[in-house]
Parts: C-alpha cells; structure tokens; sequence
C-alpha cells in the first residue's frame, strides 16, 4: 500500500494554494489540499476552517460538519462556524440541526441577513416536511 506523495511546500504553502484553488472554483482541489495541510497542523483554525469550507463547496456536506463541528468545540462564539455547521447540516438533510446551529448564529450576529434568511429558509422546509 502506498502512500500519495506530500505536496511541495510546507503547510503554509498548501494553505494558500487551497485558498487559491477554493478562490479560483475548484473546491475538490481544495479540499484534499487542505485536508493535508489540516493533517499535519491540526491545531490552525485558519486551515480547518478553509477546509470546511472547501468541502462544503464540494458538495461534502458530512464532512464539511466534522470540520465546522471541531471548530465550534474550540469556540463555541465562532458565529461563522456555526453558521456553517448549520448551512452543511441543511443540505445534508439535518434539518433540526441545522435550525439549531444557525439559530445560534443569529443570536451571536442579528446583524447579519444572509444568517436569518438561511434559518428562515430551514425552518420553513421542517414545516413543510412536518405538515
């Protein structure tokens, strides 16, 4: 069994090269990038938060939970977080989830009308489901 050859660079090299492919629409490329990077410095909120968003981009809603869901375990006021948490846990059918996580997202930032307008969004489509 071999292993994929490591990038060139180090982990900032990678980062920003993830943040240009993610930047550029390529957010598959992005993500196994970033997944790297996330990898060999798990600690940087910086990357994992990248990478979440890369997998959300790429349609891996499951995953882009798992990264969000680490971010918000480091900080819980991380409004942006959460609200990710909530858009992944929406399009991977997690409606009470995510209804909760951009309920928090709200609270943290009212100020903010793509965060009510994505809870709105989520509270309807329970109602609909529920009726």
């Amino acid at each position: 069994m071999s292993e994929e050859p490591s990038p060139e660079g180090g982990v900032y090299e990678w980062y920003q090269r993830g943040l240009h492919l993610l930047g550029n629409g390529d957010p598959a490329a992005a993500a196994t990038l970033l997944g790297r990077a996330a990898e060999a410095e798990p600690g940087s909120r910086s990357v994992l938060e990248a990478l979440a968003r890369a997998q959300y981009d790429a349609g891996r809603y499951r995953e882009a939970m798992t990264a969000f869901t680490e971010l918000i375990a480091v900080n819980p006021t991380d409004d942006y977080a959460q609200f990710g948490l909530g858009l992944s846990a929406s399009r991977a059918g997690e409606l009470q989830l995510a209804a909760e996580h951009l309920a928090l997202a709200v609270a943290m930032r009212p100020d903010l009308g793509h965060y009510a307008r994505a809870l709105r969004g989520v509270r309807a489509r329970r109602a609909a489901e529920s009726a």
